[in-house]
């Protein structure tokens, strides 16, 4: 299962980044090879300054070695000798009429003494995060979601979804970051989804991903908008970098782990701000897309 699901992230991370190259038309991405000094490595393709993207990455990486206590003690498990590798996104636009988009699909071992596996798990999901809200364009990437879910188990969307609404919010501000998409963990084989059904679905998503994204950048990136507008998307990406500073597990894992820092933040935006005490002001465009971030909505 490791050595099929580092081929699989390895090639959708082909065809995630060359789909984004032909949709900004104008940017490259940028690639680094990596090594981790306690084990392992990771390919890094970043997307600056384009026409639609301002700043994105692309990022597979393999690693393994010894998990610190910490790590252990919020994983909930015993063994030290881990291996984990994944696939993980996060495309800032131009236009703040489009939306930034995450993506994460990620696969964990950990192993006794004897260097046999004792424990393994799938993760992942995938999410929206608006500056202005286009209720169709969450619809239809909510849409996407639960027809990959649907194919698998009739359960997924709403238990996946949920989770995603609960883990992608900014609690010291009761906020959501986004209108949500999907987050699952530790999905282990089990009575109902074995190791394989589990890679299975994991997969389809993954490739799904382009169709529930591109379709809204191609609707949205041509849209004019205002220097105010400008100022709202840096704003809003405040929040952003609040959320992956303060409560991301991911983000924690990689400096835990003693990741590479750069790959580890490159989920940060070029351009924010933080204006005091500031708030949108009522009947605008602005304190609707607020006013959905305070409570998750049933979109499909």
């Amino acid at each position: 299962m490791k050595d099929q699901f580092i081929s699989y992230i390895k090639s959708l991370q082909d065809n995630i980044t060359e789909a984004l190259e032909h949709e900004d038309g104008m940017a490259h991405f940028r690639e680094d090879n990596w090594q981790r000094p306690g084990g392992g490595g990771g390919r890094t393709r970043i997307i600056e300054n384009g026409n639609a993207f301002e700043k994105g990455g692309v990022n597979t990486s393999e690693v393994f070695g010894k998990l610190p206590k910490s790590m252990q003690k919020q994983l909930g498990v015993h063994h030290a000798d881990f291996f984990a590798c994944g696939i993980s996104l996060v495309i800032h636009p131009k236009n703040p009429m489009v939306p930034t988009v995450h993506a994460n699909f990620r696969y964990f071992e950990l192993y006794d003494d004897n260097k046999s596996v004792v424990d393994q798990w799938f993760g992942g999901g995938l999410d929206l995060t608006p500056y202005y809200l286009f209720e169709e364009d969450a619809v239809h990437f909510h849409s996407v979601c639960k027809t990959v879910c649907d194919a698998h188990d009739a359960g997924f969307y709403s238990e996946y979804k949920k989770k995603c609404d609960d883990y992608f919010r900014n609690h010291h501000r009761d906020e959501a970051r986004g209108i949500g998409g999907l987050f699952f963990d530790y999905c282990r084989p089990n009575d109902t989804h074995d190791l394989t059904s589990w890679y299975a679905f994991v997969a389809q998503m993954g490739n799904e991903f382009l169709d529930a994204y591109i379709p809204i950048v191609q609707k949205r990136k041509d849209l004019s908008y205002t220097p105010e507008q400008r100022q709202w998307q840096e704003l809003r990406r405040g929040r952003y970098v609040e959320f992956n500073l303060v409560h991301d597990k991911g983000t924690l894992f990689g400096l835990k782990t003693k990741g590479r820092i750069e790959s580890i933040l490159m989920s940060l935006p070029p351009t924010v701000r933080w204006a005091y005490d500031t708030y949108p002001k009522q009947g605008t465009n602005e304190e609707k897309l607020i006013t959905v971030l305070k409570t998750p909505r049933n979109w499909v």
